[in-house]
């Protein structure tokens, strides 16, 4: 289908009140350029790959272009940030351009917004490629996320600081909803908040909850559905290591994904209390808090919805979120250490609580830690496991205790690593490789940008060329954190 095919569809603007979104057309950059677009995601939008190429698909991207159906708008919400409310956030620097095959695509970076307050609107060159490639390295571990269709890049000076100048650059967002808890929390502070609420709420179930669009109970219905997504996605981000950094109420959605990626970090080396933000001076959102907020924030949105929702029943419901996390990580760290939880569930559940233990110990790569234990042909030989703790003691006798339970598994080892291989990657796209990716960017050289995205969006398979990537993070660059602007 050619670009100028396309057509956008605008329902959340004749869902709810002018008051709520700002009508607007983009800032163009300064000579801007393309810089990576995706294919898989252009195949879902069913959207030719040669229009990628062409001046009015960055055209498109930049504001310059509206497309059949767009009437680009930018949303107002609220938040509690770092745990204090503020009473009106909204989209600083991005602006919805409508959706399309029931995704819906977003700008960011486009200018000045009613919702920009201090900021300048504008995304700079590094959080942009971070943000493109870490979407689709979430999308193919089977995380809960928005994705990325493309990214530009221009001469346009951003200012960051009084003595920084970086290049501004868009990437153009796709997502199942841009709604968060935020903008719950913005319309029950509104004049007429049952009103208003009933508007989004309904809203949000036709886009992502359809099922529910008849069901008398549909509000507190929506409600539940959306812990049991949360505390999936929670339990998918700590099985594979993720910690997002800033988990504010504007920063989770209603549809339970994984949205505004700014201070992510995949584990380099387990530590249990980490914090990669190094804005978040307390560890709010460390690594092993991450539960526990989204259960705050689930508790934020009940309060919100008590207008049109029972507040007890919601209440009673988020009480479930810890042991449904639980039963999701166990689940899913069982199927990565290719165990059967059917057999000797109390045993593997003793072999995980040790293991997060013995990981930070041994001072071993958490994610290549998995991958070497999924190829391992010979269950009495770990050498290669052993081989890349700089402590190795310590996780000797866990191995030990690990075979003793393999003993209990009727299944060869052969099928085991097969099914272990395919929830444990070999490439986890970790900051020190995008922080080359984006070295070499600022100086016009975006080859890295588009390997990695390769890497990212096949991180099961071969290649070849970055077999470096594959092995553990080099001490010197582990555990980085990084800053909101990152």
């Amino acid at each position: 289908m050619k670009l100028d095919e396309l057509e956008f569809q605008t329902k959340y603007l004749d869902s709810v009140d002018k008051e709520f979104y700002q009508l607007l057309d983009a800032t163009a950059l300064d000579d801007a350029f393309l810089i990576s677009y995706n294919k898989k995601l252009c195949d879902e939008i069913e959207l030719d790959y040669k229009e990628c190429e062409t001046k009015d698909f960055v055209d498109f991207i930049n504001g310059k272009k509206v497309l059949k159906g767009s009437i680009p708008y930018s949303m107002v919400y609220a938040g509690h940030q770092f745990g204090q409310f503020v009473p009106k956030l909204g989209d600083g620097r991005a602006i919805n351009l409508g959706s399309i095959k029931s995704w819906h695509l977003q700008t960011k970076g486009s200018g000045l917004t009613n919702y920009s307050r201090q900021g300048d609107g504008r995304a700079v060159l590094r959080s942009s490629i971070r943000e493109y490639i870490i979407s689709e390295a979430m999308y193919a571990l089977n995380i809960p996320t928005t994705r990325a269709l493309a990214i530009i890049g221009s001469d346009h000076d951003v200012y960051r600081g009084p003595f920084e100048i970086e290049k501004g650059a868009v990437v153009l967002r796709a997502s199942s909803s841009w709604i968060r808890i935020g903008t719950f929390e913005f319309f029950a502070r509104s004049e007429d908040p049952k009103k208003n609420l009933t508007s989004l709420a309904d809203f949000v179930i036709s886009e992502n909850y359809k099922h529910l669009e008849n069901d008398k109970n549909k509000y507190e219905k929506f409600f539940y559905e959306l812990v049991d997504k949360t505390a999936l996605l929670i339990a998918k981000w700590q099985v594979y290591g993720f910690m997002h950094g800033v988990m504010n109420t504007d920063n989770m959605s209603v549809d339970g994904i994984s949205i505004d990626y700014g201070p992510f970090s995949f584990m380099d080396y387990f530590e249990k209390h980490y914090i990669c933000n190094h804005t978040d001076v307390e560890g709010r959102y460390s690594y092993n808090n991450q539960p526990y907020i989204a259960k705050w924030n689930l508790f934020v949105l009940a309060d919100s919805l008590s207008f049109i929702a029972n507040f007890e029943n919601l209440k009673q419901y988020l009480d479930t979120f810890f042991s449904l996390h639980e039963r999701a990580y166990l689940e899913l760290m069982n199927k990565r250490l290719g165990l059967d939880i059917n057999l000797s569930g109390d045993r593997n559940l003793d072999l995980i609580i040790r293991l997060l233990k013995v990981l930070e110990e041994s001072k071993i790569d958490y994610n290549f830690f998995f991958y070497l234990l999924s190829k391992i042909e010979n269950p009495d030989d770990f050498a290669s496991v052993l081989d890349n703790c700089i402590y190795p003691e310590h996780m000797k006798k866990w191995i030990e205790d690990y075979k003793r339970v393999l003993l209990l598994d009727p299944r060869p080892n052969n099928q085991r690593c097969e099914e272990m291989s395919r929830v444990n990657p070999k490439y986890i796209i970790k900051n020190y490789m995008l922080e080359e990716a984006i070295k070499d960017a600022q100086n016009d050289d975006f080859k890295l940008v588009n390997d990695l995205l390769n890497i990212a969006q096949n991180p099961f398979s071969e290649h070849k060329e970055f077999e470096r990537y594959s092995k553990a993070t080099p001490l010197k660059y582990a555990n980085i954190k990084l800053s909101c602007s990152s």
